[in-house]
């Protein structure tokens, strides 16, 4: 049995084609060590396009419904992820990934994975707010303030900052509980609304998931382990433009669009991959190959 459960958002339109080039690019680089699980809001299953749950299909990634409506008020796409962390996998480790992420290289979960942590990445930047809100933050969740600062991703000068972290990729272990009995999702959860109850902290949409996942790290009784950047590469941004490091090994890119997988040189690799793990370079052809099937 994997140890490891690789998850994502596969929802129409758009996220479920990149769900199928993420897919197939962790199963090129990591093989059948890991299992993998989409999750689409249970409202928008009947919407799936269904060559992209045949590729899927193909991958090893089952697509499970997850119920979204009404979890957030006022709705919260951002949150899709954490409603998705909520829910119960079978394997000892679980690793959230944004959909739009793509992996390079040959890789081992022993990189992502660290005992009693959550592993992750600083957040590239964070131009939603001052220092001065964090106390605010914290205060209105009751967690106390770490001492730990921390160099965000893109940050070119100036202190440290508090810890501030990507949402887009995060391992943790499935099992812990903090001293209440508590999940590590279910504590995000619950610091999410305490946060959404107070009155005066700014910027909640979009930025709830990130503002509030130091805090529940802590609360849940785990601590974060900051993975090389190699291992989860933001691109775009500020950064934008600028070509991939050629001084080290990137193993994983965040892409946030595919204009950029395209500026960056990386489509006929992310289709190469689809075609050997799946067997498809574009997810369109599933039908095609099932009409011959068929025929």
């Amino acid at each position: 049995m994997a140890r490891l459960t690789f998850y994502f958002i596969v929802e129409p339109p758009k996220y479920q084609h990149m769900a199928c080039y993420l897919a197939g690019s962790i199963r090129v680089n990591f093989g059948d060590q890991v299992a993998l699980v989409g999750y689409c809001p249970a409202h928008r299953m009947a919407e799936l396009d269904p060559d992209a749950v045949a590729v899927l299909a193909r991958l090893g990634c089952e697509v499970r419904p997850m119920l979204t409506a009404g979890r957030f008020d006022p709705p919260y796409p951002h949150g899709n992820k954490m409603l998705a962390t909520l829910e119960r996998r079978e394997t000892e480790y679980s690793c959230f990934l944004d959909s739009d992420i793509l992996f390079l290289r040959p890789n081992s979960i022993d990189n992502l994975i660290h005992e009693g942590t959550v592993s992750l990445t600083p957040a590239a930047s964070m131009g939603w707010a001052g220092q001065d809100v964090w106390p605010k933050i914290y205060g209105a969740a009751g967690v106390e303030m770490p001492e730990e600062r921390i160099r965000l991703m893109n940050q070119r000068g100036g202190k440290d900052r508090m810890p501030y972290f990507s949402s887009g990729l995060f391992c943790f272990p499935e099992a812990h509980v903090n001293v209440e009995g508590k999940r590590f999702a279910e504590v995000w959860m619950e610091v999410a609304a305490a946060i959404e109850a107070a009155p005066d902290i700014p910027a909640k949409r979009p930025y709830l998931d990130q503002m509030t996942l130091p805090l529940a790290i802590r609360k849940a009784g785990l601590d974060w382990h900051i993975l090389p950047k190699e291992q989860h590469y933001i691109l775009g941004g500020m950064k934008r433009g600028e070509p991939l490091p050629k001084d080290r090994e990137v193993f994983t890119v965040h892409y946030r669009n595919w204009d950029i997988v395209r500026e960056y040189g990386l489509v006929r690799q992310a289709k190469d991959m689809l075609e050997q793990a799946a067997g498809v370079r574009r997810i369109s052809q599933v039908s095609k190959d099932g009409a011959v099937a068929a025929g």
